[in-house]
C-alpha cells in the first residue's frame, strides 16, 4: 500500500552533511595551541572545552547562526585565561585564533552515509521535500552547491539565522502547509525538534553521537504531534512510510 504523499522539511549540517566534526577538529588544535601558550600552567583540555562551551552558546543563544561567534569564542575563551594567569594577550596570536575558526566554515562537504539514497527514496515516492537550515546564507549555499542538493530541493529552502519556533511557524503558515502530513527531520532537540512539536506537525530525530551541546534540550511532546527517534538518515523512510500507511488506513475506517 503507498503512502500518502507528505512534506518533509530536512535540516542540513549534521542532518544530511557532516558539520560537528570539523568544530571537533578545530577545537581540537585550539586545546592544543592554549595549551602550549600556557604551558607553564597546565590547564587541562575540558577546562578550556568548557569555557569555549559556555561563550559559544551563550552569544548564539542571542546572536542566532553567525559565522563570526564560533572563531571569536575561540578569542574570548583565551583572553579568559590570560586574564585568570596575568598573561599579556598577543596580538599575532589572536590573529592565528581568528583565522583557525574561520577555517571550519573552509572545509569541504561530506555526505552522511546514506544521504543519496534516502532523498531519492522519498522524492520517488512522490513527496514534497524542503531543506531548512540555520547559518549564513553564503556559507550554506555553498554547501548546498556543492551537494547538488538543488535536484531535491529545487526552490524550497530556508536558510535562516535564527532558526527557532517563530520561524518554523512563520514558514508554515506562508506555505500553507497541512500540518498532519508535515516532517521536520533533524539532529537539533531545540532547533528541529521542539519547533516542529510546538508547531504540531511530525520530527525525526536524528540522534548522534557527539551533539554539540547547544542543539540539547529537555523536551515536553505534546499529544497531537508524533516524535520518532531514529541513529541514521536511513531509517527515514521507512518511518515515513510506516506512519503514512498507518494514518491511511484510519481514514479509510472513518
Amino acid at each position: 500500500m503507498k503512502a500518502p504523499e507528505q512534506h518533509i522539511l530536512f535540516d542540513l549540517d549534521d542532518t544530511l552533511i557532516h558539520c560537528n566534526k570539523y568544530f571537533g577538529i578545530v577545537l581540537g588544535e585550539f586545546f592544543e595551541w592554549v595549551q602550549q601558550w600556557f604551558e607553564p600552567h597546565q590547564i587541562k583540555t575540558e577546562e578550556i572545552r568548557s569555557k569555549q562551551i559556555e561563550i559559544d552558546v551563550a552569544a548564539v543563544s542571542q546572536a542566532g547562526f553567525s559565522s563570526g561567534i564560533f572563531p571569536k569564542s575561540l578569542i574570548e575563551t583565551y583572553r579568559f585565561f590570560s586574564r585568570k594567569f596575568n598573561r599579556p594577550v598577543q596580538p599575532d596570536e589572536e590573529k592565528q585564533l581568528m583565522e583557525l575558526g574561520l577555517s571550519v566554515y573552509e572545509q569541504e562537504v561530506e555526505p552522511y552515509p546514506g544521504m543519496v539514497e534516502t532523498l531519492e527514496s522519498l522524492k520517488s515516492q512522490g513527496h514534497h521535500l524542503y531543506l531548512y537550515t540555520g547559518g549564513e546564507t553564503a556559507i550554506q549555499q555553498r554547501k548546498i552547491d556543492q551537494m547538488k542538493l538543488s535536484q531535491y530541493f529545487d526552490d524550497r529552502i530556508y536558510i535562516t539565522q535564527h532558526k527557532n519556533e517563530a520561524t518554523l511557524e512563520n514558514i508554515l503558515k506562508q506555505g500553507g502547509f497541512y500540518r498532519p502530513s508535515t516532517w521536520m527531520i533533524g539532529n537539533s532537540l531545540r532547533t528541529d525538534v521542539m519547533p516542529a512539536l510546538s508547531a504540531g506537525i511530525h520530527s525525526i530525530y536524528i540522534k548522534q553521537q557527539n551533539e554539540w551541546i547547544y542543539n540539547m534540550v529537555e523536551l515536553q511532546k505534546k499529544p497531537d504531534s508524533s516524535l520518532y527517534t531514529v541513529t541514521s538518515i536511513e531509517e527515514v523512510p521507512e518511518v515515513i512510510h510506516s506512519k503514512g500507511i498507518v494514518a491511511s488506513a484510519n481514514a479509510l475506517r472513518q
